[in-house]
Formats: C-alpha cells, structure tokens, sequence
C-alpha cells in the first residue's frame, strides 16, 4: 500500500536536500503514519486504519465517528 493518511489525504512531499555548498539532491518528505485499530460504537466493529499522527489528534480531540463522517463527506472514505 502506498503512504497516504486514510482519513486526511496527507502523502509524501517532494523537496531538496541542501548541502553546505548549496548542492540540491531529490528527496521526499513522507506523511509520519501509523497503522491504528478504532472502535466505532454505531457499526458495532473494529477497524484497522492508516492514519498521520495529526489525524489520530484529531480523533483523540474530536470521536472516531465524527472524523469518519467528515472523512466521508470529504470523498476519502467511501
């Protein structure tokens, strides 16, 4: 599976590394994920999701179910 947040979109970035002589070499930025079991009350189930550590904020800030219908309405999630 590639390295992109289930629930946010967040995946890796593109940028540069810089040496002390200016010299610039690719490199990517990837989204810091984990892979997390939820509870969800409503369905009455476990699931298994890999989300950035912002989004598990996020879930600890908000309800597994919010961010779920947000995550819904947003089109990540069908």
């Amino acid at each position: 599976m590639s390295r992109v947040c289930e629930l946010t979109g967040k995946k890796a970035m593109v940028g540069n590394n810089v040496s002390h002589a200016m010299n610039r070499t690719k490199r990517k930025f990837n989204a810091n994920l984990i892979k997390k079991r939820f509870y969800i009350p409503e369905e009455d189930k476990w699931v298994t999701l890999k989300v950035s550590t912002s989004a598990l904020k996020t879930i600890n800030k908000l309800g597994i179910s919010a961010v779920l219908k947000d995550a819904r309405a947003k089109g990540f999630i069908k």
